[in-house]
């Protein structure tokens, strides 16, 4: 799989947009939703949104290294991260919504996000035979999103990947098509916080699923219309 720069860009800016409103992202963005472990609360940090029970702790842990300017306030937290809640700490999330102006950390985040998530998503592109710049976009969001390409997901419809006999095109319109339907009507009695969290995100799939109708494989058509946003490079 060959992605431009430009490409890349744009994957890139749509994605920040469905995270965070803004094609470049907002690098310092605090939210705290009740979608961790058993329905705890949990902050959610950056341009494209990685969880405190998630990866939080690997990029805080990739600022310090670098010297950030909060990297003296944020090290005591390294080893709490993740572990101990950090959801209620208010000085802890006033020191990510500063440090996302300092360049360290805007740096960090692009390195972070790239190599926890763009790359892999490439990567599993290109082991499952998909070529197009969609493809891309439509695979990181999934990354981004949900850590993977959900193989329950998968398993609700019929087409398989290029890389095994399928078509590009028919793969990406069922797999949206039921990632779609499962936001749509997500439910989890254990977690009712998280669930209709989720059944709000079905503007990612809207935004996808319009430009695999009108088959805008090379990205090339623009702008490209997410949640409202017109991202154009």
């Amino acid at each position: 799989m060959t992605i431009t720069g430009a490409q890349k860009d744009l994957i890139e800016h749509v994605v920040n947009v469905f995270e965070t409103g803004s094609p470049r992202g907002d690098y310092g963005e605090v939210c705290t939703y009740r979608d961790g472990h058993d329905g705890t609360r949990q902050i959610t940090y950056g341009r494209a949104q990685t969880t405190e029970q998630g990866n939080l702790r690997d990029l805080i842990t990739l600022y310090v290294n670098n010297g950030g300017t909060y990297a003296n306030f944020f090290r005591p937290y390294l080893p709490e991260i993740g572990k101990v809640p950090l959801a209620n700490d208010l000085a802890f999330k006033s020191a990510l919504r500063s440090a996302g102006t300092d360049s360290v950390m805007i740096a960090a985040e692009d390195t972070f996000f790239d190599f926890d998530y763009f790359a892999p998503a490439i990567k599993w592109c290109e082991a499952n035979g998909f070529t197009t710049a969609l493809a891309a976009l439509v695979v990181y969001d999934s990354f981004i999103h949900s850590g993977a390409i959900l193989n329950f997901l998968r398993a609700r419809f019929h087409e398989s990947p290029p890389a095994a006999g399928g078509e590009e095109e028919i793969w990406l319109k069922e797999y949206v098509f039921v990632r779609a339907d499962w936001l749509a009507n997500y439910r989890d009695p254990l977690n009712p916080a998280k669930a209709a969290l989720l059944r709000q995100t079905t503007y990612r799939t809207s935004c996808l699923m319009r430009e695999i109708v009108r088959k805008n494989w090379d990205l090339s058509q623009l702008p490209i219309l997410a949640n409202g946003v017109e991202v154009s490079s």
